[in-house]
């Protein structure tokens, strides 16, 4: 890969809580490429939007970055003002948030929030946004964007939503935008239709993806690479086709063996046993799988488990100290 356009590096967060902190991430790292759709994979509460949010800067005031960095095209986001924080997030980067009724503004025309982020980060005459705010719409194939400029949310459907909320997201051109869950609460065809504009996008535009699911046979459709998650760690990095042909970490492997779409039978289905342990411990192991797996060794509880590429694959990054 050439000089990555996100690359996180160590990345740890925790929340304050009542009952002590929560060690929400530990030790994330991963990069993503110009042009380059990545997806981050894992059971819901392992960490994966927020993520997503540290990258952008919008967690709630109970978080706390640890310790980390966060580059975009080599610069650190962490240590940026904030006014030059505010200025990047929406001209640089943007986010598409999993409930787009929600994430939309009620008692504003769909146009005007298009509008008012074209006006925050590139102030133009009125008729130069309005033109503008209509190609946004033009660019997520909204029909009869003239009318559905004076729209309101309550108005259109969930897909059409969520195209608006991808119009909000790209409206500034970013270099790389975050999707967190943008096909949830969506059917099926709706689905396909979002996820084949998001990557269109990214070819057109170079744009680089960040795709955080849980639906591992979407991301296994559209994403080049695979982040998996577990309880707050990166477990293992790979190309997607690699990945699903032959996992390596035993929680990809068990991940993989739990969606119908990926198995030849019904027969080879399987649950992932047991939960995600209770991120408040203070006696957490290094590998946060670990009470769950059945191939754990002492080895596994030696010291602090850091990603580490696979001898013979370049390609592929593992924390695992006794992998399949």
């Amino acid at each position: 890969m050439s000089t990555p356009v996100l690359s996180v590096r160590d990345l740890t967060v925790d929340f304050a809580t009542r009952r002590g902190p929560v060690h929400v991430l530990d030790g994330v790292s991963f990069d993503v490429g110009a042009g380059e759709i990545m997806g981050i994979i894992g059971e819901s509460g392992s960490g994966k939007s927020v993520t997503a949010y540290a990258v952008m800067g919008i967690l709630e005031h109970a978080a706390r970055i640890r310790s980390g960095e966060i580059l975009f095209e080599g610069q650190d986001v962490l240590k940026m003002t904030r006014r030059r924080r505010d200025a990047w997030r929406g001209r640089d980067a943007s986010i598409i948030f999993q409930n787009p009724r929600t994430a939309l503004n009620p008692i504003r025309s769909v146009g005007a929030q298009i509008a008012d982020v074209i006006s925050r980060h590139a102030p133009a005459p009125a008729a130069e946004i309005r033109a503008r705010t209509l190609e946004a719409l033009r660019q997520v194939r909204i029909p009869d964007p003239e009318r559905r400029l004076r729209a309101y949310p309550f108005e259109l459907s969930g897909g059409l939503c969520q195209r608006i909320g991808i119009a909000i997201a790209l409206a500034c051109r970013p270099r790389l935008l975050i999707a967190d869950e943008p096909t949830t609460g969506l059917d099926v065809t709706t689905q396909a239709v979002i996820m084949d504009l998001i990557r269109s996008l990214a070819r057109e535009r170079g744009l680089s993806v960040v795709l955080i699911t849980h639906d591992l046979a979407l991301a296994s459709e559209y994403c080049d690479r695979l982040a998996i998650m577990h309880a707050g760690h990166v477990v293992e990095i790979a190309p997607t086709a690699e990945l699903i042909a032959r996992p390596h970490h035993p929680y990809a492997a068990k991940l993989l063996r739990s969606v119908p779409s990926l198995v030849d039978e019904l027969s080879q289905l399987q649950a992932i046993e047991g939960s995600l342990p209770d991120l408040r411990r203070t006696d957490l192991p290094p590998c946060r799988f670990a009470e769950r797996c059945e191939r754990r060794t002492a080895a596994c509880d030696a010291g602090r488990l850091r990603l580490e590429p696979v001898a013979g694959q370049p390609s592929r990054l593992l924390a695992c100290r006794n992998p399949l």
